[in-house]
């Protein structure tokens, strides 16, 4: 048997099907009398619906139909996960609008020019009322209510109770911060095929969707619809990209499948840039973080008050302050006391969703950036004051102040390393020389430590290892790849146990007809949980087909091995060996079955990666430009089954938390029409924006599982945005500048030195801090277990 292919560079299998073209997403789809669907959406975030007249579009050429709420008959249900009982979203809006572009109606016709067309002719009265955009705003008395019932605007929230954290503190270093909205902007946006009619195979309606997660879509979809589940096929083909967007079944979904079930034949929709640009949304969180230093510079307490944005409808971001960024408000650090308030409020935009890293990425940003706040206003290096509050390396399993069992790390060792590798020192050195000289091009340097959360709330996971008669073996998974690797990964998994060769492993995933159950992919979940599963079932198979090869070439088992050129025989004696086709025959021949093995691999707890991030950036200080030079990142994800695919998750998540750190916003005006609505507004980069990447790793398996692997998937975004973030407030430090609101745009930089000039070289506290708003104070208390449960969020 060859040395193992685990922790090896080995090259994506997936690549040349999607890089010639040869994939296929639902967009390819196109079955025989399909029809298109097009949405009447809201102009207006606020309103009553007085009357929605569509004659002239039912009489348009081509229509199949029209239909509102009325019509579609479908009950308001909770997408991906429910916040407040009280406000479930109807399919199409019943009675009244909450948000730009909510669909009021939809149009079904045989083309989507007739059905464009159409939807032009749906007349809709509107009332408008008062929105509520800000959700601080929103919670203020007197704002105008979503749902009058709720008698406010607070979706969910929970106060703190017990001694105040910063009692007997030298300094309290405190810091306002916004961790803006921003679009999920994934290559391919939402898109849905229903396709109604037996299939031969037992399915009265098979549903092509662009989804992370396929069984539960589907489970999902039987829920709303009140349809049989065990005759529904969920296909999930090529998905171009998620980053957690695409999980749970969106209004939009239920109704092209209720549409297509109603006329009995096809009906596709796939969205456009600009309705994908008004549906995918997330972060949006306002928080207030007070942290208290002893004489030495250690950290002895956090209050923390986050204001998360849920949107309308209690949108699923909204529950993301008070699960995952609740559960690692501590972070890295040893902080003897936290208190944590939080309130998710409910605003006439856009429900909030997930995006890479979902509650996470917030949680690191404040802790990062008020460390670097802390540093600027206690005169130590930050990096020595990180040092200083880092968890020790031999303090793990580490339980935290929240609740939180963090299973493995060593957060110093990380930190060093990047400090190591960015030359820290000699950055340092060069920043004084600049500023020695009076330049005005100045050089920042950004440092940020972070830990993070994956597979959260353990579960399990479906992994199934077939030998095919040719002597190839196929793989199912329950976990459902879009661009992250799986079938490499998996492939290598199976190789390296059964001698395989890879070129001759199938994997098969996505199909609720082929595989019988499954999580999805979201939370960085996949290799963890997945991939134990296949390993868990390559080694089942390995032993049974040890046994066979044992009997048949009567020698121990403990003699059989995998030999070097792919088949199963003696040790040390090759011509005494048998094909892996051989042995399938041999399983069948003995009436035991196919040589095969499923199993579902249980996780007991979540995994938390972590790592070191060093963002290198210049400023322009008569300009107010940002441009990055270098970003180094040490990320640490357990054992690495391939370092290939590890890299490619650093540097696509670097891209993206660097995106938010210097330009991505989703911006609403007073009256919450989205004013970047589209990618000629919305600051999207390209990699002309980015520098290279200097992307390394350690490695601290967890005991959590037998691969010793943690989540990637999730990492650079989470350490790369609060990096990037204080390089630039960094470059500005000199002038007294303290803070700059992300995105670190030109103007705002500009305006922020511009503030601190005009205040005599201090930039006002007033830009760095203000009181929380009173709603704070009026929050429920937690439960009787002493603290809200932290909500199990895998996306």
């Amino acid at each position: 048997m060859p040395g193992s292919l685990l922790g090896t560079h080995v090259r994506r299998v997936e690549d040349p099907e999607l890089m010639t073209g040869a994939g296929t997403f639902v967009g390819n789809h196109s079955p025989e009398g399909m029809a298109h669907a097009v949405f009447v959406r809201s102009p207006l975030a606020h309103g009553e619906v007085r009357s929605v007249e569509t004659g002239d579009a039912r009489r348009a050429p081509g229509v199949l139909g029209v239909w509102t709420a009325d019509d579609l008959g479908v009950a308001p249900f909770h997408g991906f996960m429910v916040l407040n009982e009280a406000c479930a979203r109807p399919p199409l809006a019943a009675g009244k609008v909450r948000f730009v572009g909510e669909p009021v109606a939809v149009v079904v016709a045989e083309t989507r020019a007739q059905a464009v067309d159409a939807a032009e002719l749906v007349e809709v009265d509107y009332e408008p009322l008062p929105p509520a955009i800000d959700p601080e705003d929103a919670l203020a008395p007197g704002a105008s209510l979503q749902f009058e019932k709720l008698g406010s605007n607070l979706a969910a929230g929970v106060r703190s109770t017990g001694e105040d954290p910063l009692t007997g503190a030298s300094r309290v270093v405190r810091l306002r911060m916004v961790n803006q909205r921003i679009a999920v902007v994934p290559m391919e946006g939402n898109a849905i095929l229903a396709v109604p009619g037996a299939d031969g195979d037992g399915y009265d309606l098979t549903v092509y969707v662009s989804t992370q997660m396929p069984h539960g879509f589907a489970a999902a979809l039987a829920r709303i619809l009140g349809l049989d589940a065990a005759r529904l096929r969920v296909i999930a083909p090529h998905v171009g990209g998620g980053f957690g967007g695409k999980a749970g079944a969106a209004a939009e979904h239920v109704v092209v499948v209720a549409t297509s079930i109603a006329l009995g034949r096809p009906v596709a929709w796939v969205e456009t840039r600009s309705e994908n640009l008004l549906s995918m949304q997330g972060r949006g969180q306002v928080d207030y973080i007070e942290m208290g230093f002893d004489d030495d510079a250690k950290i002895t307490g956090m209050r923390a008050r986050v204001v998360g944005d849920a949107g309308a409808y209690a949108g699923f971001g909204g529950a993301l302050a008070l699960g995952p960024t609740r559960m690692m408000a501590q972070g890295v650090y040893r902080i003897p006391a936290v208190a944590y308030d939080v309130a998710a409020a409910l605003t006439n935009t856009t429900p909030m969703g997930a995006f890479r890293g979902a509650g996470r990425p917030e949680a690191a940003a404040f802790l990062e950036r008020v460390m670097d706040l802390a540093a600027d206003e206690l005169g130590v290096d930050p990096v020595d004051l990180r040092r200083r509050n880092l968890i020790d390396g031999d303090a793990f399993p580490y339980t935290t102040r929240m609740g939180t069992t963090y299973d493995s790390g060593d957060y110093a060792r990380a930190l060093d390393q990047a400090v190591r590798l960015a030359g820290y020192e000699e950055l340092r050195a060069e920043q004084s020389a600049r500023r020695a000289r009076g330049e005005r091009i100045a050089l920042g340097i950004g440092v940020a430590v972070y830990v993070e959360v994956t597979a959260g709330g353990g579960g399990k996971e479906f992994g199934a290892v077939t030998i095919d008669a040719d002597g190839g073996a196929t793989i199912r998974v329950g976990t459902s790849g879009h661009g992250q690797g799986h079938a490499t990964s998996f492939a290598m998994i199976v190789a390296d146990r059964l001698g395989i060769p890879m070129d001759r492993i199938r994997f098969v995933q996505s199909d609720t007809a082929l595989v019988p159950r499954g999580g999805g992919t979201g939370g960085s979940r996949s290799l963890q949980i997945g991939g134990n599963a296949v390993r868990a079932a390559a080694e089942e198979v390995w032993l049974r087909a040890r046994d066979l090869a044992a009997e048949e070439l009567e020698a121990d088992p403990g003699d059989i091995v995998a030999t070097d050129d792919g088949r199963v025989g003696v040790a040390g004696v090759p011509a005494r060996a048998l094909t892996w086709s051989a042995l399938a025959g041999l399983a069948e021949g003995a009436g035991a079955g196919p040589l095969a093995a499923e199993v579902d691999f249980a996780q007991a707890a979540a995994t938390f990666p972590f790592g070191a991030h060093v963002a290198v950036v210049e400023v322009d200080l008569d300009t107010g430009a940002v441009v990055p030079l270098r970003h180094v990142a040490v990320d640490d994800c357990g054992r690495i089954l391939n370092p290939m695919i590890v890299a490619g998750q650093q540097h696509g998540g670097i891209a993206q938390g660097m995106a938010q750190a210097l330009w991505e916003e989703m911006v609403y005006d007073a009256d919450g029409n989205p004013l970047t609505a589209t990618l000629a507004d919305y600051g999207m980069p390209s990699a002309a924006e980015m520098p290279s990447f200097e992307a390394s790793n350690t490695e601290t398996p967890t005991p959590l599982n037998p691969l010793g692997a943690k989540g990637i998937g999730e990492s650079g975004t989470i350490g790369s945005t609060p990096a990037v973030h204080n390089a630039v407030v960094d470059a500005l430090s000199h002038l007294g500048v303290r803070h700059v609101e992300m995105p670190c745009t030109p103007e705002r930089v500009w305006r922020a030195i511009k503030e601190t000039e005009a205040a005599g070289g201090r930039q006002p506290d007033t830009s760095v801090w203000r009181e929380p708003p009173a709603f704070f104070a009026e929050l429920p208390t937690p439960d009787a277990a002493g603290r809200p449960e932290a909500a199990d969020v895998d996306i």
